[in-house]
């Protein structure tokens, strides 16, 4: 799930946010009235996505917490059309302008969910992609077991992945101890 914060200096306005969002299946992790609530809600969260306004009870500003805001969040700012026509093109920004059309805001939000979860996907498939020396690994692994078991190449990776998950072990670490019984 990707969290979303709904900050607006009225409480009143955040809950509307809130309820527009809920209203339209999208999950609201936390309503905030200040910036600094939101900068003590970002330790405990991976990633997400802030829906504010440009200034905040405890006065401050949205260019502020962007400065405070992981880069694994994005900012929805809601303001008037004059105030936005002053705010500079800024990476995980994005603007609406008010009056926003309830439609229109669940749109925005769908989308900019959509690509949170793509950006996730793609941290996740290069924290899984194997160094030079660990594909050369599982490589050897499967030709001993090639060599010594009349196995498949197929064959070699799939006991290979069936005693690494059986054994609670990364698909390295399983290779790295058939290399060491054959040798």
């Amino acid at each position: 799930m990707i969290n979303i914060i709904v900050l607006f200096p009225k409480p009143s306005d955040a809950k509307n946010i809130r309820n527009i969002l809920v209203r339209s299946g999208i999950d609201v992790t936390a309503v905030c009235t200040a910036g600094s609530q939101v900068i003590s809600r970002f330790n405990d969260l991976e990633d997400g996505l802030i829906i504010c306004g440009y200034k905040y009870s405890d006065r401050m500003m949205y260019d502020e917490l962007r400065e405070y805001m992981p880069k694994e969040f994005e900012m929805l700012l809601i303001a008037s059309r004059a105030y936005l026509e002053e705010v500079p093109y800024l990476d995980h920004l994005t603007c609406m302008s008010m009056p926003i059309k309830v439609y229109e805001l669940a749109e925005q939000v769908h989308n900019i969910l959509s690509q949170i979860s793509e950006q996730k996907k793609k941290r996740k498939r290069k924290l899984r992609e194997r160094s030079p020396e660990e594909k050369a690994l599982i490589q050897s692994a499967k030709s001993l077991l090639i060599q010594n078991n009349c196995l498949t190449e197929a064959d070699a990776h799939s006991y290979l992945q069936k005693r690494s998950m059986d054994s609670g072990m990364t698909l390295v670490e399983t290779a790295q101890r058939i290399i060491e019984s054959y040798t």
